[in-house]
Protein backbone atom coordinates (compact mmCIF):
# COMPACT_ATOMS: atom_id res chain seq x y z
CA UNK A 1 0.00 0.00 0.00
CA UNK A 2 3.39 2.07 -0.05
CA UNK A 3 2.44 5.97 -1.35
CA UNK A 4 -1.54 5.09 -1.88
CA UNK A 5 -2.60 7.92 0.12
CA UNK A 6 -0.36 10.11 -2.24
CA UNK A 7 -1.58 8.52 -5.50
CA UNK A 8 -5.12 9.06 -4.10
CA UNK A 9 -5.29 12.37 -3.06
CA UNK A 10 -3.36 13.78 -6.00
CA UNK A 11 -5.84 12.12 -8.51
CA UNK A 12 -8.70 13.37 -6.20
CA UNK A 13 -7.47 17.05 -6.21
CA UNK A 14 -6.87 16.99 -9.93
CA UNK A 15 -10.55 15.99 -10.58
CA UNK A 16 -12.22 18.32 -8.19
CA UNK A 17 -10.17 21.32 -9.47
CA UNK A 18 -10.75 20.16 -13.43
CA UNK A 19 -14.55 20.15 -11.93
CA UNK A 20 -14.35 22.92 -9.87
CA UNK A 21 -12.73 25.13 -12.78
CA UNK A 22 -14.84 24.32 -15.61
CA UNK A 23 -18.12 24.97 -15.46
CA UNK A 24 -18.67 22.53 -18.70
CA UNK A 25 -18.31 19.91 -16.18
CA UNK A 26 -19.67 21.72 -13.20
CA UNK A 27 -23.16 22.78 -14.35
CA UNK A 28 -24.49 19.16 -15.28
CA UNK A 29 -23.70 17.76 -11.64
CA UNK A 30 -25.94 20.99 -10.55
CA UNK A 31 -28.76 21.50 -12.83
CA UNK A 32 -29.39 17.98 -13.54
CA UNK A 33 -30.41 17.16 -10.22
CA UNK A 34 -32.23 20.22 -9.43
CA UNK A 35 -34.54 20.02 -12.89
CA UNK A 36 -35.30 16.99 -11.46
CA UNK A 37 -36.30 17.95 -7.97
CA UNK A 38 -38.38 20.69 -9.24
CA UNK A 39 -39.97 18.82 -12.05
CA UNK A 40 -40.85 16.21 -9.51
CA UNK A 41 -41.21 17.76 -5.96
CA UNK A 42 -42.85 20.60 -8.21
CA UNK A 43 -44.92 19.45 -10.72
CA UNK A 44 -45.99 15.71 -9.31
CA UNK A 45 -46.62 17.09 -5.87
CA UNK A 46 -50.72 16.79 -6.37
CA UNK A 47 -49.59 13.24 -6.47
CA UNK A 48 -49.06 13.08 -2.90
CA UNK A 49 -52.69 13.03 -2.30
CA UNK A 50 -53.69 10.06 -4.13
CA UNK A 51 -55.07 7.87 -2.24
CA UNK A 52 -53.04 5.44 -0.29
CA UNK A 53 -50.14 7.86 -0.31
CA UNK A 54 -49.06 8.39 3.46
CA UNK A 55 -45.50 9.36 3.58
CA UNK A 56 -45.23 11.32 6.98
CA UNK A 57 -42.98 14.22 6.01
CA UNK A 58 -45.04 15.17 2.73
CA UNK A 59 -44.24 14.86 -1.03
CA UNK A 60 -40.93 17.22 -1.70
CA UNK A 61 -39.43 15.33 1.03
CA UNK A 62 -40.45 11.98 -0.60
CA UNK A 63 -38.84 13.13 -3.74
CA UNK A 64 -35.67 14.65 -2.08
CA UNK A 65 -34.61 11.18 -0.94
CA UNK A 66 -34.60 10.14 -4.64
CA UNK A 67 -33.33 13.32 -6.52
CA UNK A 68 -30.11 13.06 -3.75
CA UNK A 69 -29.46 9.28 -4.33
CA UNK A 70 -29.84 9.62 -8.05
CA UNK A 71 -27.66 12.61 -7.96
CA UNK A 72 -24.95 10.65 -6.30
CA UNK A 73 -24.92 7.68 -8.45
CA UNK A 74 -25.12 9.97 -11.73
CA UNK A 75 -22.14 11.60 -9.76
CA UNK A 76 -20.39 8.60 -10.11
CA UNK A 77 -21.60 8.33 -13.61
CA UNK A 78 -20.10 11.59 -14.71
CA UNK A 79 -16.61 10.52 -13.05
CA UNK A 80 -16.38 8.06 -15.10
CA UNK A 81 -16.84 10.06 -18.08
CA UNK A 82 -14.00 11.52 -16.55
CA UNK A 83 -12.17 8.59 -16.80
CA UNK A 84 -12.45 7.52 -20.15
CA UNK A 85 -11.35 11.15 -21.35
CA UNK A 86 -8.04 10.60 -19.26
CA UNK A 87 -7.28 8.01 -21.43
CA UNK A 88 -8.33 9.67 -24.62
CA UNK A 89 -6.28 12.68 -24.33
CA UNK A 90 -3.26 10.34 -22.41
CA UNK A 91 -3.36 11.80 -19.30
CA UNK A 92 -4.57 8.31 -17.78
CA UNK A 93 -1.62 6.13 -19.54
CA UNK A 94 1.20 9.11 -18.02
CA UNK A 95 -0.41 8.66 -14.30
CA UNK A 96 -0.27 4.56 -14.21
CA UNK A 97 3.23 4.87 -15.66
CA UNK A 98 3.94 7.69 -12.56
CA UNK A 99 2.00 6.61 -10.06
CA UNK A 100 3.73 3.87 -7.44
CA UNK A 101 0.22 2.38 -6.29
CA UNK A 102 -2.29 2.39 -8.90
CA UNK A 103 -5.15 1.43 -6.67
CA UNK A 104 -4.76 5.03 -5.58
CA UNK A 105 -5.75 6.29 -8.72
CA UNK A 106 -9.31 4.27 -8.20
CA UNK A 107 -9.66 5.67 -4.54
CA UNK A 108 -8.80 9.73 -6.01
CA UNK A 109 -11.74 9.15 -8.64
CA UNK A 110 -14.11 7.80 -6.12
CA UNK A 111 -13.19 10.71 -3.50
CA UNK A 112 -13.72 13.24 -5.75
CA UNK A 113 -17.00 12.06 -6.68
CA UNK A 114 -17.95 11.67 -3.21
CA UNK A 115 -17.02 15.42 -3.11
CA UNK A 116 -19.33 16.12 -5.70
CA UNK A 117 -21.90 14.18 -4.34
CA UNK A 118 -21.01 16.21 -0.90
CA UNK A 119 -21.41 19.96 -2.75
CA UNK A 120 -24.61 18.66 -4.56
CA UNK A 121 -26.64 17.06 -2.09
CA UNK A 122 -25.71 20.55 0.35
CA UNK A 123 -27.16 22.68 -2.23
CA UNK A 124 -30.35 20.47 -3.11
CA UNK A 125 -31.04 19.83 1.03
CA UNK A 126 -31.02 23.71 1.09
CA UNK A 127 -33.30 24.33 -1.87
CA UNK A 128 -35.37 21.93 -0.28
CA UNK A 129 -35.80 23.77 2.98
CA UNK A 130 -36.06 27.25 1.61
CA UNK A 131 -39.18 25.94 -0.85
CA UNK A 132 -40.88 24.38 2.58
CA UNK A 133 -39.37 20.67 2.46
CA UNK A 134 -40.55 19.11 5.99
CA UNK A 135 -37.44 17.14 7.96
CA UNK A 136 -38.87 14.78 10.58
CA UNK A 137 -35.76 12.43 11.28
CA UNK A 138 -33.26 13.32 13.85
CA UNK A 139 -29.32 14.17 13.31
CA UNK A 140 -28.65 10.47 13.17
CA UNK A 141 -31.19 9.84 11.17
CA UNK A 142 -29.94 12.12 8.07
CA UNK A 143 -25.98 10.59 8.80
CA UNK A 144 -27.37 8.01 8.03
CA UNK A 145 -29.10 8.89 5.20
CA UNK A 146 -25.75 10.74 3.79
CA UNK A 147 -23.80 7.70 4.22
CA UNK A 148 -26.61 6.09 2.08
CA UNK A 149 -25.51 8.78 -0.33
CA UNK A 150 -22.17 7.75 -0.54
CA UNK A 151 -22.35 4.46 -1.25
CA UNK A 152 -24.41 4.67 -4.11
CA UNK A 153 -21.79 7.62 -5.27
CA UNK A 154 -18.65 5.17 -4.70
CA UNK A 155 -21.00 2.43 -6.34
CA UNK A 156 -21.73 4.08 -9.34
CA UNK A 157 -18.21 5.22 -9.26
CA UNK A 158 -16.47 1.67 -9.16
CA UNK A 159 -19.11 0.62 -11.81
CA UNK A 160 -18.41 3.75 -14.96
CA UNK A 161 -14.82 3.31 -13.51
CA UNK A 162 -14.44 -0.26 -14.45
CA UNK A 163 -16.14 0.46 -18.27
CA UNK A 164 -14.17 3.22 -18.95
CA UNK A 165 -10.67 1.29 -17.81
CA UNK A 166 -11.30 -1.18 -20.10
CA UNK A 167 -12.91 0.40 -23.36
CA UNK A 168 -10.67 3.86 -23.04
CA UNK A 169 -13.07 5.79 -24.85
CA UNK A 170 -15.89 8.10 -24.20
CA UNK A 171 -17.78 6.00 -26.57
CA UNK A 172 -18.16 4.57 -23.62
CA UNK A 173 -20.76 7.06 -21.68
CA UNK A 174 -23.51 4.62 -22.67
CA UNK A 175 -22.73 1.84 -21.28
CA UNK A 176 -21.39 3.50 -17.96
CA UNK A 177 -24.63 5.44 -17.92
CA UNK A 178 -27.86 3.31 -19.19
CA UNK A 179 -27.87 0.13 -16.54
CA UNK A 180 -27.55 2.79 -13.37
CA UNK A 181 -30.31 5.20 -15.09
CA UNK A 182 -32.40 2.10 -15.60
CA UNK A 183 -31.64 0.97 -12.05
CA UNK A 184 -32.55 4.60 -10.35
CA UNK A 185 -35.95 4.51 -13.01
CA UNK A 186 -37.59 0.97 -12.22
CA UNK A 187 -37.82 1.76 -8.41
CA UNK A 188 -40.61 3.56 -7.02
CA UNK A 189 -39.65 7.39 -8.07
CA UNK A 190 -43.28 8.82 -7.94
CA UNK A 191 -45.04 6.74 -5.59
CA UNK A 192 -44.47 4.20 -3.03
CA UNK A 193 -44.12 0.58 -3.49
CA UNK A 194 -47.30 -0.30 -2.65
CA UNK A 195 -48.84 1.89 -4.77
CA UNK A 196 -47.00 0.56 -8.05
CA UNK A 197 -48.57 -2.28 -10.39
CA UNK A 198 -48.30 -4.33 -12.61
CA UNK A 199 -44.35 -5.61 -14.43
CA UNK A 200 -43.57 -2.01 -12.65
CA UNK A 201 -44.15 -3.52 -9.00
CA UNK A 202 -42.65 -6.65 -9.62
CA UNK A 203 -39.18 -5.25 -11.15
CA UNK A 204 -39.48 -2.55 -8.72
CA UNK A 205 -39.61 -5.33 -5.35
CA UNK A 206 -36.65 -7.04 -6.81
CA UNK A 207 -34.53 -4.13 -7.17
CA UNK A 208 -31.76 -3.30 -5.28
CA UNK A 209 -31.86 0.15 -5.40
CA UNK A 210 -35.55 0.01 -3.76
CA UNK A 211 -34.58 -0.63 -0.13
CA UNK A 212 -32.01 1.70 -0.66
CA UNK A 213 -34.67 4.29 -1.33
CA UNK A 214 -36.92 3.27 1.07
CA UNK A 215 -34.49 3.36 3.71
CA UNK A 216 -33.71 6.97 2.95
CA UNK A 217 -37.62 8.30 2.58
CA UNK A 218 -37.88 6.31 6.19
CA UNK A 219 -34.69 8.18 7.77
CA UNK A 220 -35.94 11.61 6.45
CA UNK A 221 -39.31 10.69 8.20
CA UNK A 222 -37.62 10.50 11.11
CA UNK A 223 -39.72 6.42 10.91
CA UNK A 224 -37.97 2.70 11.76
CA UNK A 225 -36.05 1.77 8.55
CA UNK A 226 -34.80 -1.01 7.33
CA UNK A 227 -30.97 -0.62 8.26
CA UNK A 228 -29.54 -3.80 7.67
CA UNK A 229 -30.82 -4.62 4.53
CA UNK A 230 -30.10 -0.98 2.95
CA UNK A 231 -26.56 -1.25 4.04
CA UNK A 232 -26.08 -4.62 3.41
CA UNK A 233 -26.89 -3.72 -0.47
CA UNK A 234 -24.92 -0.86 -0.39
CA UNK A 235 -22.12 -2.43 0.86
CA UNK A 236 -22.05 -5.29 -1.42
CA UNK A 237 -22.25 -3.47 -4.50
CA UNK A 238 -19.32 -1.26 -3.66
CA UNK A 239 -16.93 -4.30 -3.12
CA UNK A 240 -18.67 -6.39 -6.15
CA UNK A 241 -18.16 -2.71 -8.13
CA UNK A 242 -14.58 -2.27 -6.26
CA UNK A 243 -13.81 -5.91 -7.59
CA UNK A 244 -14.79 -5.10 -11.14
CA UNK A 245 -12.73 -1.68 -11.02
CA UNK A 246 -9.82 -3.31 -9.96
CA UNK A 247 -9.97 -5.96 -13.22
CA UNK A 248 -10.74 -3.05 -15.26
CA UNK A 249 -7.23 -1.07 -13.71
CA UNK A 250 -5.40 -4.73 -14.82
CA UNK A 251 -7.04 -4.41 -18.19
CA UNK A 252 -6.13 -1.16 -18.92
CA UNK A 253 -2.11 -2.07 -17.55
CA UNK A 254 -2.26 -5.11 -19.88
CA UNK A 255 -3.12 -3.13 -23.08
CA UNK A 256 -0.15 -0.08 -21.82
CA UNK A 257 -2.86 2.21 -20.32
Amino acid sequence: MSRFPQVAGAVAWRSIHKIATNPQLLLPSVIFPMFFFVAFAGGLSNVGNVPGFDFPAGYTAFQFVFVLLQASAFGGVFTGFGIAADFENGFARRLMLAAPNRLGIIAGYAISAATRTTFVGALIFVVGLATGMQVDGGGVDLFGLVVLAYLVSFSATLWAAGVAMRLRTMQAGPLMQMPVFLVLFLAPVYVPLDLLSGWVHAVAKINPFTPLIETGRNFIAGTPATVALAYGIGVALVLAFGWWAVRGLRSAEAAGG
